[in-house]
């Protein structure tokens, strides 16, 4: 099994990453689905559940659910008579990484376990989140600048920093998503 991370900060172009891998009939899981959902159901705001949830179950909650989903999700792609094992359950892409304690599980449980970092400078990174305008993201820069502290916080700088593999966003989307097919054909997916 192969499983990929992805990390960056708030509007780096994750998203852009996942969906090309989706298109290549990569399995992908998001860790902030799994804050959105947890939040929704406490009727919190997101930044809250993240910071919440590693207090109340440690810095390795987030990886702890997405290895059981990964496993699930593998066991099951296995059992099924319908399953198209070169596409369907050998990979998996991981949105969201956050955390050193994070890597330091999915390497445990994945030999393969690779990272991807996407930096895109502030300033960029702040206008795609504005076009954006997902519920969790602010139109106010000092907003914008809290929501990177938690994220560093949380020592995503330590796991930019540790990446196998660095892609540079700031030259338009072609470009980008060029770079990414790039990254997937050089793995041979």
């Amino acid at each position: 099994m192969n499983v990929i991370g992805v990390s960056g900060l708030p509007g780096s172009g994750k998203n852009i990453i996942s969906k090309i891998a989706k298109k290549r009939s990569i399995n992908v899981l998001k860790m902030g689905d799994i804050v959105r959902q947890v939040a929704e159901k406490r009727d919190e705001d997101s930044g809250k559940t993240a910071v919440d949830l590693r207090k109340e179950h440690g810095e390795y909650v987030l990886a702890k659910l997405i290895i059981e989903k990964i496993k699930t999700q593998s066991n099951s792609n296995k059992n099924s008579e319908n399953s198209n094992k070169s596409n369907t359950g050998e990979f998996f892409v991981i949105e969201g990484i956050r955390s050193q304690y994070e890597i330091e599980l999915f390497r445990k449980n994945f030999k393969n376990f690779k990272l991807i970092s996407v930096f895109s400078s502030p300033k960029t990174r702040f206008n795609r989140l504005k076009d954006r305008q997902r519920e969790d993201d602010s139109q106010d820069y000092g907003d914008f600048l809290k929501r990177d502290q938690r994220e560093l916080n949380f020592g995503i700088g330590n796991v930019i920093a540790s990446s196998d593999f660095i892609i540079i966003n700031e030259d338009g989307l072609d470009e980008y998503k060029m770079q990414i097919n790039n990254f997937f054909d050089n793995l041979k997916l």
